[in-house]
């Protein structure tokens, strides 16, 4: 047998997700609002930097106490 002439293979997990989008095609739609809710968020590139500003450093050794 050559190899172009195969079934194609398909595994399992690829059939249970396409069967899945058939079952529930708006699942992808779902998919992108539920990350725009949580992850896609537009920055105050200003109060960014405000952070970065008012960050203080962090010591060498962090459990050293202070000794000025």
């Amino acid at each position: 047998m050559s190899i172009f002439n195969r079934p194609h293979y398909t595994s399992e997990i690829t059939n249970f997700i396409e069967e899945l989008r058939q079952k529930k095609p708006t699942l992808e739609a779902e998919q992108r609002a539920g990350r725009a809710l949580l992850w896609d968020k537009q920055l105050d590139r200003s109060q960014l930097d405000e952070y970065g500003e008012a960050r203080v450093p962090q010591q060498p050794y962090v459990y050293q106490t202070r000794s000025d």
